[in-house]
């Protein structure tokens, strides 16, 4: 099983937009793509609450079957569609994908 977690900090402001409104935009995107992403097992989108200094505004968990699913999950047409959205949002990402 392959775990894929992404954490943005994003713009005060995009797409005529405050942070905390992109921030519900992209929690409701990335949570429309549960059960239509072969492989993917688990979707999970948090938005922050905290504000603190040293956290993210959203975080993405989500959970693969393997490789070769994360890997077809990065080119599929409706996370590609997501993409433009999230980069003009989001100041910073990182990402973590591990292996149990």
């Amino acid at each position: 099983m392959i775990k894929h977690i992404v954490m943005w900090r994003l713009k005060d402001a995009a797409h005529g937009n405050d942070s905390n409104t992109n921030a519900s935009l992209i929690k409701e995107k990335l949570e429309a793509l549960r059960g239509r992403i072969p492989g993917m097992m688990v979707v999970e989108v948090g938005v922050d609450f905290s504000r603190s200094e040293s956290s993210g505004d959203v975080v993405l968990y989500s959970e693969f079957l393997d490789r070769k699913a994360l890997e077809a999950y990065q080119v599929n047409p409706e996370h590609e569609a997501l993409k433009p959205f999230i980069g003009e949002a989001s100041r910073e990402r990182r990402v973590v994908d591990y292996e149990l």
